[in-house]
């Protein structure tokens, strides 16, 4: 198995504070988790099970150094409850507090929890992660999905599989036991809906007239999926120089098995992998990163931005194949001439940098540079 990327980190952050691991349910955050001490160093506690979840009511805690607790945000008292463990018990345990869901958002009531804990995500594996190193590599990432169930069993069927029943599993039961949600049966089709969506600016007037309900609870309904880590947002780049546009959003899921259109889904992998390096140094260093696109009224389109300090630092544009640079990203380019820029293929062999300062590489190449 690999050894996850987070794991130095929790082990570094445990020494100060309570770590909080959030992330897509079953991309591995209790198995990292549970590696950072022996098994016998450790009390591991579900909420979600039974005797687990009486065991954390009554309070009936193993002498161990780490205690891990697991979907414990679904309490609804669940804050101070573990501010009063943290209080009580820091200098004698380390603290792991995991979920499917951002845990930075989930409070309710009671005293604040800040300066207690430090925050990281945990994101499905990636290429350099698994230490890919040609074609096939990134090939069965792309088509198996980057959880690590479905990886690793290496098998197209069993993949498909495994994001059918995970997609049911998240709206049964990460849906409902959070949110209280009246109309099941629609939010599923929109649900449904989505992964056909990727890759364009997310309408939510085009998925409201769809579904037939009011556009206040479809933009209710995205926010509830991605505080549960099934799909995350990036935002359009808004520069004063550029005519750009500023309110529509793109979408990606973290299962980018979802998708079924190749050059979609080949976009929404590219975007996980860019959003896991922007959050690791988000969540480790502070660093003012962010993930963007740029579309502007003229209709120029560049898949992604990433924002160092609110300036563009890296452009990357998606293709299946070796093709012409795209002129949107060499307008792009121009604009902002400091910024590094890629064109990256999925299939393509070419690796060369353009007059115009761009790269032009197979994806193996890029994706090596990241996390």
């Amino acid at each position: 198995m690999i050894h996850r990327y987070l794991h130095k980190q929790i082990e570094e952050d445990l020494l100060e504070k309570m770590v909080f691991i959030g992330g897509p349910r079953q991309v591995g955050k209790t198995t990292l988790s549970q590696s950072i001490f022996s098994s016998d160093q450790q009390m591991y506690l579900n909420w979600d099970n039974d005797q687990h979840r009486k065991k954390l009511l009554k309070y009936e805690f193993e002498h161990k150094p780490l205690w891990i607790f697991d979907e414990i945000h679904k309490y609804k008292k669940w804050r101070n409850y573990i501010k009063g463990l943290y209080d009580t018990y820091k200098k004698e345990r380390k603290i792991i507090i995991t979920g499917s869901a951002r845990l930075d958002y989930y409070r309710f009531s009671g005293d604040s929890l800040q300066g207690r804990y430090h925050y990281l995500r945990l994101f499905p594996l990636s290429f350099k992660e698994i230490r890919g190193q040609n074609q096939n590599d990134i090939m069965n990432l792309f088509l198996l999905s980057g959880f690590p169930e479905p990886f690793y069993q290496n098998s197209q069927k069993k993949a498909n599989r495994w994001t059918a029943e995970y997609s049911t599993r998240f709206i049964r039961e990460d849906l409902t036991s959070i949110e209280r949600i009246e109309d099941l049966g629609t939010l599923e089709l929109l649900i449904e809906r989505l992964p056909e969506c990727v890759g364009s600016p997310l309408s939510i007037n085009s998925l409201r007239e769809d579904l037939q309900i009011n556009f206040r609870t479809v933009s209710r309904w995205l926010d509830i999926i991605e505080r549960l880590y099934s799909i995350f947002r990036i935002l359009p780049l808004n520069a004063s120089k550029l005519r750009a546009v500023k309110k529509e959003r793109k979408h990606y899921h973290y299962d980018w098995n979802l998708v079924s259109n190749l050059g979609a889904r080949f976009e929404n992998f590219i975007a996980v992998h860019l959003l896991k390096y922007v959050s690791f140094y988000q969540d480790t260093e502070g660093a003012k990163l962010d993930l963007r696109f740029y579309k502007d009224l003229e209709k120029r389109e560049v898949d992604f931005v990433i924002l160092d300090k609110s300036k563009p630092s890296i452009l990357v544009e998606c293709k299946l194949n070796d093709e012409q640079i795209s002129s949107n990203l060499i307008y792009l380019k121009n604009k902002f001439p400091e910024t590094t820029a890629y064109q990256i293929s999925l299939h393509g062999k070419k690796d060369y940098l353009s007059k115009d300062g761009i790269r032009i590489c197979p994806a193996t190449h890029f994706l090596k540079e990241l996390l």
